[in-house]
């Protein structure tokens, strides 16, 4: 979907046609906290985009129609779009409210596939007055990077034979993967483009990233085998908080994050869900964010031991870094599902 909640907004709202929207934490005239979940395209146009703090997005937009978060209705509206895709194939994987794969190898041509896309569009748009962007390729990477450069209110086909052409040129970034402290290191020895990217060996890949490096080698080369699975897989669970002033008040700080850690331990039992490693996260005044884990030697979903660990990997930020609080977190990794 294409800024699925700004887009939502927009249709309950016609006003803000062509107005600049924001999806977020409340800005507060510059001096709110928490971050932009989604700014529709006008917003862009200003530098506006999801997870950059509300408080800059205000800095650079203003005159923006800034909206709190309205998760009831942007469900339900994408429980009506996942029943018109299921329509289309029975392998579809649902990646979260605005995103699902479809395998539709089915199709047999790109041209039949490019029609059931263009059909999926118009579906859509009839029944929710809503627009997408949809991305069609050999597997779910080249399906997934399609997309992205097909927005908004696209389609766009890589075929096999155009998959080479169509990476090569891209950033390293807009390899799915390779967030910014990967780019970084990549950057540093003279990659910069995907092309660049393809002439590094696995071996190098590896000792610079480990298994992630191996994966990032297949990546370059569009090579990616997951198959579309047709059951949604929660990999993990997470809840963070942030802070309306950064602080350092431990009262503050462990309150919250008992009550993070029994958000997060309530989803893991109704879910039936299992736990191994416990990560919790930590960003200081000036967005200096760190993460610390445990892995845990038998799976657990005891309430107690994710209390313990998590707040042995909190005490220890409090220990090593004395500035001021400003988010704290806790997630997860599923081991199991009974």
């Amino acid at each position: 979907m294409d800024a699925f909640f700004a887009q939502i907004e927009e249709r309950e709202n016609p006003q803000f046609k062509g107005k600049p929207v924001v999806v977020g934490a409340d800005p507060k005239e510059g001096k709110g906290r928490g971050v932009v979940s989604t700014a529709n395209y006008e917003a862009r146009k200003y530098g506006l985009h999801s997870a950059l703090p509300i408080s800059q997005a205000f800095k650079l937009c203003p005159q923006a129609i800034f909206l709190p978060v309205n998760m009831a209705l942007y469900q339900k509206v994408s429980e009506r779009i996942m029943d018109i895709i299921k329509n289309y194939s029975l392998k579809y994987q649902p990646l979260s409210l605005d995103e699902a794969f479809l395998d539709i190898s089915f199709a047999g041509t790109y041209q039949k596939a490019k029609d059931l896309g263009q059909k999926i569009k118009k579906d859509i748009l009839k029944q929710e007055k809503l627009t997408c962007t949809v991305g069609l390729g050999p597997n779910k990477l080249i399906a997934k990077m399609a997309t992205n450069k097909g927005k908004p209110n696209g389609l766009l086909a890589i075929t096999p034979a155009k998959v080479k052409s169509f990476l090569e040129p891209l950033d390293i970034e807009e390899l799915p993967g390779i967030g910014p402290k990967t780019a970084g290191r990549l950057r540093e020895i003279g990659i910069n483009k995907i092309k660049e990217l393809k002439r590094a060996s696995k071996t190098k890949l590896k000792d610079m990233f480990g298994r992630v490096g191996e994966s990032i080698y297949d990546k370059a080369r569009g090579v990616n085998e997951d198959e579309v699975s047709p059951e949604e897989v929660i990999k993990s669970i997470g809840k963070e908080h942030t802070f309306e002033k950064d602080t350092r008040d431990p009262e503050v700080i462990f309150n919250k994050f008992d009550e993070i850690i029994r958000v997060v331990f309530r989803e893991l039992f109704e879910n039936s869900f299992s736990c191994r490693t416990i990560t919790v996260v930590c960003r200081f005044q000036g967005f200096e964010t760190h993460t610390k884990s445990k892995t845990l030697k038998i799976a657990t979903r005891d309430f107690e031991v994710l209390k313990k660990e998590a707040k042995k990997l909190l005490l220890q930020f409090l220990i090593e870094n004395p500035k001021l609080i400003r988010l704290i977190g806790v997630r997860v990794a599923i081991a199991q599902a009974n």
